[in-house]
């Protein structure tokens, strides 16, 4: 089979966004090169060896590529896309260059494009992210391993808003407590909550894709008892309260629904909140407080926030 690689030079600020449109295209997973990453430092906090080549990213900005299979729409499919990743222009989301190509790879092709950009990554004292092909061995007992499948789509679990997200996480999950995860994608934060311990989760997303996606994954590392994945919009259709809600979605889709949060939270519990860039910081703070939250801690990583907040005992 051919396959076509759509690749959109951008900005950090937009990768969640585009990265969303190519799934509900279709995409089979994306491939995220940030010409930040050649530059950055990194502290070798959990023994991480990096060996990054030039020639794989882009001079500026960010390229999102991900792979569609060539049909007679494939056209029309990457039209479409062009016009949804415009339109994020009305959220004001800054998208950069905007330029997109598409340049024709063999499956064998694809499948290797996959597997050199994804190896086991430690990201925090107990999480490692593994990818169902590697072999992997746990360094000591305490660690909690989760196994993820790129080619389910919806990213790797390595992006920073997915990584603090674990670690907000590795720090507030007690056990027998329950946990709401907004906006669910791969089904990695569900995933971690039940192996800290939380005794239910509910899972969801408006992305049919990303429910089945979500299953396959949460199966694969034997968690499905805890965690029920359904399809929904946000908190819509949640009438249970929980200890935890975790949402690693876009800052401006957050504070949508910020007062529907406060409500299902329990008293003394916490909203997660991720996916924001770090020029919306203070709206989404200030959103927060707004619907009756108490600002906790402030994460950041690069460009990225998570915010944890808590709810007053009334």
């Amino acid at each position: 089979m051919k396959w076509s690689e759509l690749s959109i030079h951008t900005t950090n600020e937009a990768v969640e966004a585009i990265s969303n449109i190519l799934h509900e295209a279709g995409a089979s997973g994306v491939v995220i090169e940030d010409s930040e990453e050649l530059l950055r430092e990194r502290e070798d906090v959990f023994g991480e060896i990096y060996s990054l080549n030039p020639d794989d990213f882009p001079v500026d900005g960010v390229r999102v590529k991900a792979y569609l299979a060539e049909t007679s729409f494939l056209l029309e499919t990457v039209e479409e896309i062009k016009l949804a990743i415009n339109n994020l222009q009305n959220f004001n989301i800054d998208l950069g260059h905007n330029r997109v190509t598409v340049q024709e790879v063999d499956e064998e092709d694809w499948a290797t494009a996959w597997k050199k950009y994804y190896h086991p990554v430690k990201i925090s004292n107990r999480f490692t992210i593994v990818p169902t092909w590697e072999d992997y061995e746990r360094v000591n007992t305490d660690e909690l391993i989760i196994e993820l499948d790129p080619g389910m789509a919806f990213g790797t679990g390595t992006h920073p808003t997915t990584v603090m997200c674990l670690q907000a996480l590795e720090k507030t999950v007690q056990p027998a407590c329950s946990v709401i995860d907004v906006g669910t994608g791969s089904g990695v934060l569900s995933i971690g909550a039940a192996k800290l311990g939380a005794a239910s989760i509910h899972a969801l997303d408006l992305d049919e894709v990303a429910v089945q996606s979500a299953k396959e994954n949460i199966a694969l590392n034997k968690v499905e008892d805890v965690v029920q994945v359904t399809h929904g919009n946000l908190l819509d259709n949640v009438n249970e309260q929980a200890d935890i809600v975790v949402a690693n979605i876009l800052a401006e889709i957050i504070m949508t629904f910020t007062n529907d949060a406060y409500s299902i939270v329990k008293d003394g519990g916490l909203f997660i909140t991720s996916g924001i860039i770090a020029t919306k910081k203070e709206d989404v703070r200030s959103s927060l407080q707004q619907a009756g939250f108490e600002i906790e801690e402030v994460m950041m990583m690069e460009d990225w926030v998570t915010i944890i907040s808590r709810k007053p005992v009334q």
